[in-house]
């Protein structure tokens, strides 16, 4: 009888290490799936897939494409544009919804002439940083005061709440997604702050919903910059530092340095006197907008806690004390693995 036992127990335990054995190398090749996953999705690069890729400078090629064009003039804009209907307006642009050889592009056209300064240097901004952080180039025709670009039917980032509500975007609708979403803002002022162009500072930002709106969202659910008329440049060699504007700017959302010191005291604003800054006004802005792109979702308060050491330093009032977008960046993209590979690690417990 103890023999009979015995040979189960040993059989047992040998039916046991095999099983043990294969969940062991099926967890281990999922986390190496995830990271690989992960490793394509974010290169060290910092950069997305995008339709520039194989294009040369001063083409483009909107995904239905199958080869890549340079940039519309005047000529072919005039013959081959059509306006289709108004989508937008601001103080410096009227937007409409066009199309061109069949493609929906975006046309916008100068509102007044009065930023008609704004209006150039939006468009050498897009032309001098096309990459896949920014809305690709279409074409332009100065003498009409015309620049087209990719059109994005999502419409800006203040458009996003609105859509993930509909049913056909629910599945979207995650701490994955979103969190993805804030990797491709960082991304983005990362890439601004390093630029080919130095380093340019938004300075249409001077509260929330207006930042929101400098933002397309894509197709497949990722961020590209749209509004490039205010990207002054920052220098630390040439001294050269920035003011966002020319009035006073209030309240909690701007950076404490872009407040006026001293309003306590009783001395009305000068635009004179008023020091000038940094691009450190774009750090301490980031956790505001993750907080809105991060929304209500279930997962969205253990991001906001992994999150939460980050977001404290980009609120330093020093602003020498914030961390660079890179350094935000890589505990995003640090948060963003971890959390999923531990969600994968649970699901395969279950």
């Amino acid at each position: 009888m103890q023999g009979t036992v015995g040979q189960r127990s040993r059989t047992t335990v040998a039916y046991i290490i095999p099983v043990v054995g294969i969940c062991a190398a099926a967890f281990l090749l999922t986390n190496i799936f995830i990271y690989l996953y992960l490793d394509s999705v974010y290169q060290p690069g910092l950069q997305q897939v995008s339709p520039l890729v194989g294009c040369v400078p001063q083409h483009f090629k909107m995904p239905t494409m199958k080869n890549c064009t340079a940039w519309l003039q005047c000529s072919q804009i005039n013959a081959e544009v059509h306006e289709l209907k108004l989508i937008g307006q601001g103080a410096v642009k009227k937007v409409y919804l066009a199309e061109w050889r069949g493609q929906k592009v975006a046309l916008s056209r100068l509102s007044s002439l009065n930023y008609l300064e704004d209006f150039l240097h939006g468009l050498s901004m897009l032309q001098a940083l096309q990459s896949p952080q920014v809305v690709q180039l279409v074409g332009f025709c100065l003498e009409e005061h015309i620049i087209l670009t990719e059109h994005h039917p999502f419409g800006s980032l203040l458009n996003l709440d609105g859509i993930l509500e509909k049913e056909q975007h629910k599945q979207h609708n995650n701490w994955e997604m979103r969190l993805r979403l804030a990797i491709d803002y960082v991304t983005i002022l990362h890439y601004l702050h390093n630029s080919p162009v130095g380093r340019r500072v938004m300075c249409d930002s001077n509260n929330l919903e207006k930042t929101l709106s400098q933002f397309l969202l894509t197709n497949d659910f990722h961020l590209v910059v749209n509004d490039l008329d205010a990207l002054p440049e920052v220098d630390m060699s040439r001294n050269l530092l920035v003011k966002c504007g020319h009035r006073e700017l209030i309240g909690d959302f701007v950076a404490p340095e872009q407040l006026w010191p001293f309003r306590n005291n009783g001395k009305p604003f000068s635009d004179n006197l008023m020091p000038e800054y940094d691009e450190k006004t774009d750090i301490w802005k980031i956790p505001d907008v993750t907080w809105f792109l991060m929304g209500k979702v279930p997962g969205g308060d253990l991001v906001h806690f992994h999150l939460f050491q980050i977001h404290e330093k980009c609120k330093k009032k020093d602003p020498n004390d914030r961390p660079s977008a890179f350094d935000v960046l890589k505990v995003y993209k640090s948060v963003y693995s971890s959390m999923v590979r531990d969600s994968a690690g649970f699901r395969d417990m279950l």
